[in-house]
Order: structure tokens, then sequence, then C-alpha cells
């Protein structure tokens, strides 16, 4: 079975097709022939080596891809589907044995997929599951109230993006980051209120806010730089493991999407928003799955909007 994985640690120039054994379900699993795998930044992190001590008992090849798209092709004992359904489903590539969704064929527990969002293609399907599942749990972590103020950096990302639209559908008012290039884009998201983007992005929310936003999602990975935008007791939410103390009652949340794969209920209701058009898929381009090495490069070059996904269908 074709696959896309790495032998040895490194940048995009280590991801190669490899030849690797075709999974099959267990009980309460199902296999899913891959259509549209997106591509993300933690696909990055774990082709350089990020979760080498979680792989040093798998060997090589390493196949990344937390984001499926496709049509269930086997179904194992339990498992509440059907062959030929067409769902998208979160992937842990570190699991054991069958590793993430840059392959022909993917093993998921049940509880990790669900039907693609009504009027959805599978490229745009495969932009959602753990992008829109972190947005999820970052606004649930913060618990906030309808009329309360959030902030969301890297809003003209993936993960912010979503953000900001499921803030909108939870009825917060938001102020969103943009560069001038990407103020559009954002205002179409629904943003309430547009501050430019940079290190400075504090001191341009508490200009809005002078008391501080009652919450911040961080998608841009500001960590300390934007924790004085949040008022004394509010929630900072952050997306790559920041353990600073930024004082003042200030709540630190980290996102910890591996923990909540199997959450069926939050992904079910990301599809249903999704169909509902309340949220936006936004594929930035659709490449081969033999050009995985270059939407690496693409991505890593910065200045993608929306998610590069690879096709997996041919």
């Amino acid at each position: 079975m074709r696959a896309i994985g790495v032998v040895e640690f490194g940048g995009p120039e280590q991801l190669r097709v490899v030849d690797v054994s075709e999974p099959h379900p267990g009980p309460g699993e199902v296999r899913i022939r891959v259509h549209a795998a997106a591509v993300n930044p933690t696909d990055l992190g774990f082709c350089a080596g990020m979760r080498r001590e979680l792989l040093r008992d798998m060997p090589p090849p390493h196949v990344p891809g937390m984001d499926a798209a496709g049509m269930i092709s086997e179904v194992g004992k339990g498992a509440p589907w059907t062959i030929g359904d067409e769902v998208m489903a979160v992937v842990v590539p570190t699991a054991r044995p069958h590793g993430g969704a840059y392959a022909d064929h993917v093993v998921v527990p049940a509880e990790s997929v669900v039907r693609i969002p009504a009027g959805a293609d599978f490229a745009g399907a495969s932009t959602l599951p753990m992008n829109g599942l972190t947005a999820w749990l970052a606004l649930e972590m913060l618990g906030l109230s309808v009329g309360q103020t959030l902030a969301v950096t890297g809003a003209a990302g993936a993960v912010g993006g979503y953000v900001v639209q499921l803030a909108k559908v939870a009825h917060l008012h938001v102020i969103a980051d943009a560069s001038q290039k990407d103020e559009p884009l954002v205002r179409n998201l629904g943003a309430d209120e547009l501050v430019r983007r940079g290190d400075d992005v504090a001191d341009r929310i508490r200009g809005l806010v002078p008391e501080g936003v009652d919450g911040v999602v961080d998608g841009a990975v500001l960590n300390g730089l934007v924790a004085p935008a949040v008022r004394d007791g509010g929630g900072l939410v952050v997306v790559r493991g920041w353990s600073g103390e930024p004082g003042r009652g200030i709540t630190v949340h980290q996102v910890g999407v591996v923990a909540q794969v199997r959450n069926t209920g939050a992904l079910e209701r990301l599809r249903q928003v999704a169909g509902d058009g309340a949220v936006t898929l936004r594929v930035a381009r659709v490449l081969p799955a033999s050009q995985a090495a270059e939407a690496h490069r693409m991505l890593a070059a910065g200045g993608v909007r929306g998610r590069l996904v690879l096709d997996f269908s041919r």
C-alpha cells in the first residue's frame, strides 16, 4: 500500500513515497480509503522529529497526517459504519501500528469518525477535523458567555479562522488580528473588530478594550507577548505548549487535541455547523499525494491561507 512518510527525520526533502502493509481494523475500528489528507504545521514538526520519543518503538517509515477524508473501506466488529460511507476523521500519527493520514488507507477508532459536512467534497472536509476540534476545544476551555469579548491571533490561519467563526456561532464579540492584505478575509470570517497583527498586538487590543478582553486564543503562537491583552482573571489558550505565568489571575489553557480524538460529539457538531455554512472549509490548494514534500515546503514558507490538501484518490 502507498503511503508518504519519512525514514529519517528532517525537512521536507525526507518525505517520500513508501510501500507499507495494508492495515485492517480491529474491534471498534474502521478503515478509511483516504481521498484527501490536509497538511498541517504539526505534520512538519512530526517529520522533523518532534515526536521521536513516541515513535522510538515503531520502525520507520513514519507516516504523518492528522486529518483524513474518504470512504469507509472496511469495518471492524462493533463499529457503526458501512462500507462506502463518506467520512472525515482525526488521525493520531503516533498510534500503533497504523500511523498517520498520508496513506491510501488509514485505520482509526470509530469514535474519531463522522460523516463529511453536507455539500462538502473530500478536500474541504479534510481541513476540518483536527483544526476544527482544536478551535472547538479552545473555546470550550475559555467557557465564555454570550456577549463576552474574545481576541484571536493568527485569525487568517486555519485554526484561527475556525475560532473566529465558532465564536460568532456562540455569540461572542470577536477582535481578530490581520495583516493589511488579510483584512477582507478576516472580516468575511465574521470578526467584529480588527487590529493589525504583530508582536505588539496586545497594545492594539488594549486600545480597543482598555480593561482587557475576557479571553484570547493565540493561534499566532505569541504566548507571553499577547497575555497583556487579557483582563485580570481572564483566560489565554495556547496551541504549542507554552507554560508561562502571566500573573493577574490569568488562566493559561493548553489545547491537547490527541486526548480528544474520540470526542464524537464535538466532531459531529463541527460537521453540522460546516454543513449549515456557519464554518467555512478553506482549501488553499490541492496537490497530488506524490507532491507532499512540495506541500511541506509551501507551508513552511508561510503565507498559506486555508489548508494545503494532498489528493490520495488516484
